[in-house]
């Protein structure tokens, strides 16, 4: 099972993790990212589905990053994260720093492979040659991610050598798996730029990822990405292979969507493996 932006400093989404139950003994809770900015919003989290579910694999999203002014945790960029992942192995949490998890139950066995990437800027807006030209586009329709005054990419110069750091680290990992095993990725960023075509608010996409990991999807065998940050839940196919957005997202969001034709309730994590037989046949056949 998987979920997204789980945003739990809203008290509506605090009651939907309070309330989240495992539907059967041995399910495990992949979570890609933004729980909360707030270090103790995470904790609280990650130690209540710890506890609930047999094995939870988590990666940051951008929100965990952020260093908030009303946050007492003032660390920054590297060293939060390693703080984060800290807190992660205190809880038996798996995290993009620990070995892969193999998922040996029905659909698999594969490889879970937990991903902390970033961005770097290369979803750029449509007119725009280069990230200056990018943010500029941004600045002027006022669609600018807070990431710009409160993601810090400390000790890394900017936020894409940091990002370019992890896909070094990241690559060598992958490479080291057992290739006999397909994988499913769990990101935060949706790997790919296709994704990110229907967001409202086109601009937003330079801070959705990188095209540095366009073809990771299929150079590693996946079956399946869960991704979020897009708060768009839905299932979409690229290149024969599931990208599942798992976002439970921000209450004005999932409010609103509520009551919709197809819609699950609010918070309800999306089924990973083995694939719903609704999400078997590929759009447009295979």
């Amino acid at each position: 099972m998987a979920l997204s932006d789980l945003h739990v400093a809203f008290p509506e989404n605090r009651t939907i993790i309070s309330d989240l139950r495992p539907g059967a003994d041995g399910d495990w809770l992949l979570i890609a990212g933004d729980v909360s900015e707030i270090f103790e919003d995470i904790e609280w989290a990650l130690t209540t589905l710890s506890k609930r579910f047999e094995t939870v694999i988590w990666t940051p999203g951008n929100h965990e990053l952020w260093t908030h002014p009303t946050d007492p945790v003032q660390l920054r960029g590297e060293e939060r994260y390693r703080r984060l992942v800290e807190l992660c192995r205190s809880l038996g949490v798996a995290t993009p720093e620990d070995p892969y998890r193999i998922w040996a139950g029905s659909g698999g066995p594969v490889t879970i492979a937990p991903l902390f990437l970033l961005y770097d800027y290369t979803f750029l807006p449509d007119g725009a040659q280069t990230k200056e030209q990018g943010l500029a586009v941004a600045y002027e329709t006022g669609i600018v991610c807070s990431d710009e005054m409160l993601l810090h990419p400390d000790p890394y110069p900017s936020r894409e050598a940091w990002c370019q750091a992890r896909i070094d680290v990241t690559e060598r990992r992958l490479a080291a798996r057992d290739p006999a095993l397909p994988v499913v990725f769990l990101s935060h960023y949706p790997l790919i730029r296709e994704p990110t075509r229907i967001l409202r608010y086109p601009e937003f996409a330079q801070w959705c990822g990188t095209t540095k990991t366009s073809d990771w999807h299929l150079r590693y065998n996946a079956v399946t990405v869960v991704y979020g940050h897009l708060h768009i839940p839905r299932v979409t196919w690229q290149d024969g292979v599931r990208f599942v957005e798992a976002s439970v997202g921000y209450p004005r969001e999932w409010q609103r969507r509520a009551g919709q034709p197809g819609v699950a309730r609010p918070g309800l994590p999306r089924q990973i493996l083995p694939v719903p037989a609704d999400e078997v046949v590929v759009p447009g056949g295979r």
